[in-house]
């Protein structure tokens, strides 16, 4: 891989001048799956009166966003491979906007779940990008602080969309949400002019599409990949599945308006932005993924304790908060192990591991909503929880990831692949 910039000052390669435009570009990127979730999570219990529909069907909501958001890597990273980045990005948005503005006049529930599917879908374009991108100049431990910044940064969206949904939801109903989502899109639109492509075409797939979504085969065949990718994947399902349960638990179980419920989510995503900082501060990223799942794992058998017998908002927030922090370790950790062993095919791995986490969190979404809330919550956290340290323990026993030594270092100006 070459180096595709110039008069550079930083170590990434890329221009001072230019460099947190594109970081801040990629977290707002990265944090279109988060706003096309979370932001109208609040307004959940509305929409079941709204639509006269079950807690259950309205739950479906996220499961389609999800689906569309896995369904649209797969099918967009290796067209992104093909043709470049920003052609994809700029068509992918354009979809998602659209979507936005149908949704807001849904007579129904089914329509309102199809429309939520191609929300999804145009997100995933922003989404698979914010990580493809990153990796198209850069790698190694370079490419974990960048991945580690994005990460940190867009641990605002997870922590302010809530927010701005809730007030959004006592003040413009659920329908606000979306409008207010459709704004973003056309912003983000807007500063696509500045972005500049990071594959340029003499570093394209050559020949027929189909050729390019070959990589997949080559992907799904690398064990050291596919851990990476299931271990993001079912920490990711696990963030979803608290996402999911959570208005029901803490508006309709315990009485928090829309607007308090969006402060409380706020507050603890920014935990997630904490863990994915410290995660640099150890030698191996799979050390942090490792030493994240045991956090994660023993806060969640404390929370599934407390779903269970206590009920208590104050003890629900006391193991919640642990564990997302724990969230936040596995995410840059299995961000960056996965795309450094999928580079070579940087769009398509990048599909794959969101499609990872969009997997389990479209499984996982509908089930914490089945029979009692509170038990089928506790039952969900405690599978994802176990599956998530099995991976990081497989993961651990992996040979070193990103270690400093100079042979496996990656050089944004070489392009050679660490180890």
């Amino acid at each position: 891989m070459k180096n595709t910039t110039s008069g550079s000052d930083h170590p990434s390669g890329l221009p001072n001048s230019y460099y947190w435009f594109f970081i801040i570009y990629m977290a707002a990127l990265s944090a279109f799956g988060s706003f096309v979730n979370d932001m109208y999570v609040p307004s959940l219990p509305e929409m079941c009166r709204h639509f006269h529909a079950s807690t259950p069907t309205v739950q479906l909501g996220l499961s389609f966003g999800m689906l569309g958001l896995g369904l649209g890597q797969m099918i967009l990273g290796p067209i992104s491979d093909h043709t470049g980045r920003k052609p994809v990005l700029i068509g992918a948005t354009i979809l998602f906007t659209v979507a936005c503005v149908i949704s807001m006049f849904s007579p129904t529930i089914s329509f309102f779940l199809v429309c939520r599917f191609f929300q999804g879908f145009g997100a995933s374009g922003g989404y698979f990008l914010a990580r493809t991108m990153p990796a198209d100049i850069t790698g190694g431990k370079v490419l974990a602080k960048m991945m580690a910044i994005i990460g940190a940064i867009n641990g605002i969206a997870p922590a302010s969309a809530p927010v701005i949904g809730g007030f959004m939801a006592d003040w413009q109903g659920w329908r606000g949400t979306f409008a207010l989502l459709t704004v973003i899109g056309i912003v983000l639109l807007l500063f696509t002019s500045r972005l500049k492509e990071t594959l340029p075409a003499p570093r394209r797939e050559t020949g027929s599409l189909l050729r390019s979504y070959l990589a997949y085969g080559r992907l799904f065949r690398n064990r050291r990949f596919m851990i990476h990718v299931t271990l993001k994947g079912a920490s990711l399902g696990l963030l979803f599945a608290y996402i999911s349960s959570a208005p029901f638990i803490l508006q309709t179980h315990y009485g928090l308006s829309q607007s308090l419920f969006g402060v409380v989510m706020g507050i603890n995503a920014l935990f997630i932005a904490l863990g994915s900082m410290v995660a640099l501060r150890f030698r191996y990223l799979k050390t942090a993924a490792l030493v994240g799942a045991r956090v994660l794992l023993f806060s969640i058998i404390g929370e599934a304790v407390s779903l269970w017998c206590v009920h208590s908002f104050w003890v629900y927030e006391l193991w919640i908060i642990p564990a997302i922090f724990g969230m936040g370790l596995i995410f840059t950790a299995g961000n960056t192990l996965a795309m450094n062993e999928g580079r070579a095919d940087a769009g398509s791995a990048s599909a794959v591991l969101g499609l990872g986490g969009y997997a389990f969190g479209m499984i996982a979404s509908p089930l914490v909503g089945l029979g009692d809330l509170l038990h089928s919550t506790a039952i969900t956290f405690l599978a994802l929880a176990l599956i998530t340290i099995i991976v990081a323990r497989a993961s651990a026993r992996l040979a070193p990831d990103l270690s400093p030594a100079p042979s496996g270092q990656t050089n944004a100006s070489t392009g050679q692949k660490s180890d």
